[in-house]
């Protein structure tokens, strides 16, 4: 490695590194992602626009923390066609770059279209960890070839922390949501006990009778006991 090589090297490792520690920062999923795509635009060489094509349960993908209107008009004109390097990177499982939108031939009913919107050049990353694919990351530029093989690389790497962090603020979540249910749940249980006079088995059979008679998820049940409570 030359002495050039180990500069453009240590740079983007102390970048990374104060990258991953500021997407760790982060307190929610939303900030998480509107943390990432800034990153994006600010450390990847040709970058001017980002966003996240997101992958939620049921296979429905949607664009999340846009920097510009531009990022959610080419990605609606994906979904609408139902082509496009996003959603080719979430199906095929690579990394698609693309120089010229109008003379681009893989996406013909996307390309014509997004190249209305003065955008160019697209880069655009599978965003996984393990075989969990998360969604992808999305860089923009109105400039023909923008995105050079440095910028793939070091976009690579980028791509790698954003996936992490967006795995751990996803996990995050869930088990806030699944502490905050077990509470409601927890409350109502106390609630039947007290006004039935029963054990904690029999009010918690007590709130599954009455999701199962009634066709209402037993959480939304429980949430009706708490907020009812004086009315019971």
């Amino acid at each position: 490695m030359n002495d050039h090589e180990h500069t453009v090297g240590s740079g983007l490792s102390a970048t990374l590194g104060g990258v991953a520690r500021t997407l760790q920062a982060e307190p929610d999923v939303e900030s998480t992602l509107a943390a990432i795509v800034k990153a994006a635009v600010d450390h990847v060489p040709g970058a001017e626009y980002a966003g996240i094509s997101l992958l939620e349960p049921g296979g429905r993908v949607r664009t999340v923390a846009p920097t510009a209107a531009v990022v959610s008009t080419i990605d609606e004109l994906q979904y609408e066609t139902q082509q496009g390097p996003c959603l080719d990177a979430i199906a095929e499982r690579q990394i698609f770059r693309t120089g010229d939108l109008t003379s681009e031939s893989r996406w013909p009913e996307f390309t014509p279209k997004a190249a209305e919107t003065g955008v160019r050049s697209m880069l655009v990353y599978r965003l996984f960890v393990t075989d969990q694919t998360l969604g992808t990351l999305n860089l923009y530029a109105r400039a023909r070839d923008a995105f050079g093989d440095q910028a793939d690389d070091d976009g690579r790497l980028f791509a790698t922390h954003a996936a992490i962090a967006l795995a751990g603020a996803q996990t995050e979540a869930r088990l806030h949501v699944a502490v905050e249910n077990r509470d409601v749940i927890g409350m109502a249980k106390g609630i039947l006990m007290h006004h039935h006079d029963i054990d904690a088995v029999g009010a918690f059979r007590l709130l599954v009778e009455s999701s199962q008679n009634t066709n209402i998820k037993l959480l939304d049940v429980a949430a009706w006991v708490v907020e009812h409570r004086r009315e019971l």
